[in-house]
Formats: C-alpha cells, structure tokens, sequence
C-alpha cells in the first residue's frame, strides 16, 4: 500500500512539474528584452532565496548538512548543477530566439534517453508494447531530424544535459529540497560576480520599472518549483516511466510555438509530432493497464486464505 501510495504521489508530482516546464516559454517570451545570460543569473539568485526560506521554514538544514559531509554526493550534485545550468541558459536562448519547436524536439528526443538510460545503469526493462511504443517514437524522432536538414544540436543539447542530470538525481540518495539546494549553491557564486561586473542596465533593480522587476523576482518560483516536482516523481516512479511524463512538456510548448508565436511548421514536422503523439498514447495506455492489473491482482491475494 504505501509504495502504490508513491506512485501515484510521483505521477502527480511527473504532471505538475512537466506542466509547468511546458507553459514556461510564456514566462521567458516575457522576458524578451533581458539578455539569457542575465535571465539565467536571476533564476540562480531568486532560486537560492526560495530555497534558503524552503530550507529553513521545512528544517531541512540536518538534510543539507548531510548531503555536503557527504563527499560521493557532493560531487554529483556538482556534476548535476553544471548539467541544469547548461540546460537552463540553452532553453532560455531558444525560446527567446524563436527556436521553440526545437527546444520541444529536444524535450521529445529525453525521453527516448531515459528509456536508454534506465536500461543500461538501472537495469529497468520494458513491455513488448512500450518496446513498441519507443520504437514508433525514434521513428517520429527520426523524420523530424531529417525535415530539418541539419544537426538539431540545439534539440540534442538539451536532451542529453536533462537526461543526465535526471539520471544523477535518480541515484543520489538526498532529497529533492536540500539536493536543489546544495545545486544552486554551487552556481551562485558565478551569477553574483557576473551581476556585480558584467550585467546590462536591464539588471539594475533600482531603476527598472516595478513589472519588470516583478518578472525578475518570479524567476525563483518559476524555477524552483518544477525542479521540485521532477527531483520528487524521479525517487517515486520508474525512470522510464517518468521519461515519457516529460512529452507533456514539449506538447505544450509546441502548440504555444505554432498558435500563439507564429513560428514556421512544415507539413513533414506536424506528421513527426503524430508519430510522437501515437507513441505517447500506446505508452500510456499499456502503463494504465498494467497498473489496474497489478491493482487486482494484489485484490485478490488480500483475499486469499493463508
């Protein structure tokens, strides 16, 4: 009961983290005017802020103490904040220089690595038809590389950089709060020196208009809290099976490119999002029926007689 219990509490947190990963471009779109790189240093400071409060108000300072004695820990949550900072400035480039679609095919192609992933460190293995599935998906994955006529590396980049630091916050044995927090902190000293040295006028907090300055404070929350969700559903839920949460991401980010930025799609893009799509579905539906299978099968052995 209590790891059905953790499952279904990880779906939840998969759901409300790939959301708000996938509405994100709304944000930065808002954001147009201030240079990447300075979006990125406030999501680094604000974030930290957040985190001390979560920290302190939640007592999980014994939790981030542990984590920094602890040397193999240390160590990964470097590798990993490097990985998130990477991943951060690239999306935030893309997005605000109209390269959302390709930054919704990286988030397509994760997926497909964490499935990867997740066989060849975790041991984890799949069903015939989530076999079936990942193979429709690398095909959809596949024609939309070869529409586009030239290394997606924008699409690659952020692929390879998320699936890597998920992975390394899947095995990590610290929470997702005091682990968020030893990660940030090791970024934090390189946002600063570039806020003191190096940032626009548009940094300048003192003489910038109050809604932009709103938006600049915002970028904790908007990064913190979805980085919360995905660290919690990767120690809850299979790393497969989180993988292919992340396709609501992408989806929502694709139909703010198309809709509401205006961004090109060409016929052959809009048949490689249906193989996706196709993929998706037959995934989800064999995961809903194994789940009620397992669910029954576990109702009937509560039943039987010892």
């Amino acid at each position: 009961m209590k790891q059905t219990s953790s499952v279904k509490s990880g779906v939840i947190f998969a759901l409300c983290a790939y959301t708000m990963w996938g509405i994100a471009p709304i944000y930065f779109k808002a954001l147009a005017a201030v240079p990447p790189v300075e979006i990125l240093m406030h999501r680094v400071v604000w974030s930290m802020l957040v985190l001390v409060v979560l920290i302190v108000s939640l007592r999980h300072v014994k939790k981030v103490k542990a984590a920094l004695a602890d040397r193999r820990v240390l160590l990964t949550l470097m590798a990993a904040s490097a990985l998130l900072a990477c991943n951060w400035f690239l999306f935030i480039w893309a997005v605000n220089n109209d390269f959302m679609l390709e930054a919704s095919l990286g988030y397509y192609i994760n997926p497909l690595l964490n499935v990867f992933l997740g066989r060849l460190f975790l041991g984890e293995t799949l069903r015939m038809t989530q076999k079936v599935a990942v193979g429709i998906a690398i095909l959809g994955v596949a024609i939309m590389i070869f529409n586009f006529g030239y290394l997606p590396w924008i699409a690659l980049t952020l692929a390879v950089s998320f699936s890597i630091y998920g992975l390394l916050r899947k095995t990590v044995p610290v929470d997702s709060l005091p682990g968020l927090f030893v990660e940030t902190s090791f970024i934090l000293p390189a946002a600063i020196i570039y806020w003191v040295f190096f940032a626009t006028q548009t940094s300048d907090m003192a003489s910038n208009p109050a809604s932009l300055n709103m938006l600049l404070l915002m970028a904790g929350v908007v990064s913190t809290a979805p980085l919360l969700c995905f660290t919690a559903a990767a120690r809850r839920i299979r790393y497969s099976t989180l993988g292919f949460f992340q396709y609501i991401g992408p989806s929502l980010m694709f139909i703010l490119a198309v809709t509401v930025y205006d961004e090109a799609l060409s016929k052959g893009q809009l048949v490689t999002f249906c193989f996706v799509w196709t993929a998706l579905a037959l995934f989800t539906f064999d995961t809903f029926k194994h789940y009620r299978k397992e669910k029954k099968e576990k109702k009937l052995a509560s039943l039987r007689p010892e």
